[in-house]
């Protein structure tokens, strides 16, 4: 739903709304410069703005095309600017765009058109209305405020982003198996997306800061270097969160492997225990299959059953053990021979 403001700043310093975007036009007759503000017009109500202030018809394209990069285009009448918000809420990164027209006594800002419920420039005016001193002195400066602002709520996305990181490391150092690798994905996805936003915007606040605008006179320029110095700060840390993002992946990938090889040298040792319980008793099994094929009295007779069972139990007993140590005997042997080639390589 739309729901657009208009405002008027007069040359004595008075700030005021008025009813319509012409209503502000009219204004103008009184000098100052107005603030059309929209949040989710029509496409017809910044149209109109063509014949009302000369905005270009390609500013009024761009306003509705959604997915562009930020960018900055100088026209005859006006300069076009196009910046990002960011909020992040929920683990989920929204990049909503805001758009401003400039001209010599006036600045036009859309908003809105692919932010759902979100509100980008929410609280502008209250920040204008506590600086009129300074935002009086011509559509620049407003339009400094109006960046400075959007700026700044890049604080909260990127504290938050830092804080799901240090979740992220804290559950892989102390619960690995509770540490989810989707989410460093995810966020390495978001960091993508600021830093290509990051790259346009900084990009435009240079060109702000060359004077290649001809509606922002030099003594307006030290304020938008601030907003330069904060945006090449941010296009940092997305580079820092990443190296971040990429070493976390990499000590998971690091533990996982540990604890796969753990798994594996346990396994091993359940099948070496069970091979020499079976290497040991394998000849016993025989043996007592074989001296038990029929009655007791096949193999002994009848007469002298009494000393031959316990002589072939104790026959049992030491084949069983001769077969032990000599297992014993041949592992060490292995290992021996795997030391000295591991010494001589």
């Amino acid at each position: 739903m739309s729901d657009s403001k208009f405002y008027h700043f007069a040359a004595n310093g008075i700030f005021y709304g008025v009813a319509s975007a012409k209503a502000a036009v009219d204004a103008l007759k009184e000098g100052g410069f107005i603030w059309l503000d929209f949040f989710n017009p029509e496409k017809e109500e910044i149209a109109a703005l063509v014949g009302l202030v000369g905005v270009h018809p390609l500013s009024v394209e761009d306003c509705f095309d959604e997915k562009q990069v930020p960018k900055m285009e100088n026209f005859q009448n006006n300069t076009f600017i196009l910046f990002n918000s960011f909020c992040y809420e929920d683990e989920a990164l929204s990049i909503d765009e805001v758009n401003l027209i400039l001209g010599r006594d006036f600045l036009v800002t859309v908003s809105g058109h692919n932010s759902g419920s979100r509100r980008p420039l929410c609280r502008v005016r209250e920040i204008v209305e506590e600086d009129l001193s300074q935002v009086k002195n011509g559509p620049a400066w407003l339009m400094h405020k109006v960046l400075d602002y959007l700026v700044d709520q890049k604080y909260g996305a990127f504290d938050t982003m830092e804080d799901e990181l240090e979740k992220a490391e804290d559950t892989l150092l102390d619960r690995v198996a509770e540490f989810k690798p989707m989410q460093l994905v995810r966020l390495r996805r978001y960091l993508v997306n600021l830093r290509k936003s990051l790259y346009h915007e900084r990009e435009i606040l240079v060109r702000i800061n060359r004077l290649d605008s001809p509606f922002i006179p030099e003594k307006a320029i030290v304020p938008f270097r601030d907003i330069y110095d904060h945006l090449a700060k941010f296009f940092e840390l997305t580079e820092t969160y990443r190296e971040i993002e990429t070493s976390l992946m990499e000590l998971y990938t690091s533990l996982l492997n540990n604890r796969m090889t753990q798994m594996s040298n346990e396994t091993n040792a359940t099948v070496k225990r069970l091979t020499i319980i079976t290497t040991v008793f394998m000849p016993l099994t025989l043996i007592a299959s074989i001296g038990g094929m029929s009655e007791w009295s096949m193999m002994t007779g009848p007469s002298n059953w009494k000393i031959s069972y316990p002589l072939f139990l104790a026959a049992m007993a030491v084949i069983g053990i001769l077969n032990y140590f000599f297992i014993k005997g041949l592992e060490k042997g292995t290992f021996s021979f795997r030391k000295n080639n591991t010494l001589s390589d």
